[in-house]
């Protein structure tokens, strides 16, 4: 069985977790509604990708309204 044959220094295990540190999720503004999105998504609320409409989206409203009646 693989042991180590001397004990690792606390230099060297912080500088191999020097890359393990976690990123905020960047955000931009949706050319069409304004609301944040991730980049290269499609826009949550609006539907829009690239300037066009990908992905219709339905009020959440109206789908509410209708499985009441």
């Amino acid at each position: 069985m693989a042991v180590p044959r001397k004990k690792v220094t606390r230099s060297k295990r912080n500088m191999r977790r020097a890359h393990d540190a976690l990123n905020p999720n960047s955000f931009q503004e949706c050319s069409n509604c304004g609301e944040l999105k991730r980049p290269h998504h499609v826009c949550a609320s609006c539907g829009h990708y690239a300037g066009r409409e990908v992905v219709s989206v339905v009020d959440k409203a109206y789908d509410d309204d209708e499985d009441a009646a």
